[in-house]
């Protein structure tokens, strides 16, 4: 341990459960002294494990719906009294296609769920950071975090409306991370992870093709979930002040690599 993050507070958003990225976050975020809310839909926490963490991290849990401002405003201000004081890092590891969930081809999709999604996975970025702006809630040289997938650039077909809603989400980091460094000097980014096997990732059809093939390109191999919270540690440490507005790949070198030997074998004969 470092004390990377001594004397820092923040909320830490999508827990659900041990193989949840934010879940890996939160409990590298406590090993490294900082503190932090704990906080996802109601409908989630139902269906995770939230307490267990909250515990083992000495963390309270403050229930709220990313795409409801009402709720944002009262986890900002109870965070803010909670933590005693202005935050210094938050994490948005939030994602839900209702097209995924429903099998819903990208060319036949339901609207009504793609707006959902939508709302779900990339506006409440939006929601989150403007709530947290208005409140003047983040101490200078905070950091906010939200986590992408390389579908926001490149075509998976399997991935769906997914893809678009990351693509919205990397957009806002840059959009709003421009107005909150010149405002606040507070860094926003996102992280283009490898595929990984959470519980919402592992919705994704043909999500087990992903990871192999995924694997098999990277020099140096898929990051696993306890690998992306140390990355995102360093984002919220001091030593990364001058990040942002960055869609900063981790991945294993996957974003760069053309082809492999590896994957050039299974096609020669």
């Amino acid at each position: 341990m470092y004390n990377l993050l001594k004397g820092k507070k923040g909320i830490i958003f999508g827990a659900l459960d041990e193989n949840s990225i934010a879940w890996k976050t939160a409990e590298r975020v406590h090993e490294e002294g900082g503190t932090f809310v704990l906080t996802n839909a109601p409908i989630a926490m139902r269906m995770g494990q939230i307490k267990d963490l909250a515990e083992k991290t000495g963390s309270e849990i403050i229930p709220a719906d990313a795409t409801n401002l009402d709720d944002l405003q009262k986890l900002v201000e109870q965070s803010v009294e909670v933590l005693g004081g202005k935050l210094d890092f938050v994490l948005h590891s939030i994602g839900m296609s209702v097209n995924v969930r429903k099998g819903r081809h990208y060319t036949d999709q339901n609207y009504d769920f793609t707006t959902k999604g939508w709302d779900v996975s990339a506006v409440s970025f939006h929601k989150v950071l403007q709530t947290l702006h208005k409140n003047d809630a983040m101490n200078e040289w905070g950091s906010i975090v939200a986590l992408s997938y390389m579908a926001a650039q490149r075509t998976f077909p399997d991935y769906n409306d997914m893809a678009d809603n990351k693509a919205y989400l990397e957009s806002i980091a840059r959009s709003f991370g421009y107005f909150y460094g010149k405002d606040k000097k507070v860094r926003v980014n996102t992280i283009s992870q490898s595929p990984t096997p959470t519980t919402a990732g592992q919705g994704v059809k043909g999500f087990d093709g992903f990871i192999a093939y995924a694997d098999m390109m990277s020099p140096l191999g898929n990051a696993t979930a306890a690998e992306c919270a140390d990355y995102t540690l360093t984002l919220f440490s001091d030593l990364t002040r001058k990040v942002t507005m960055q869609n900063l790949y981790h991945d294993g070198g996957f974003s760069n690599t053309g082809v492999s030997n590896e994957v050039m074998e299974k096609f020669v004969k």
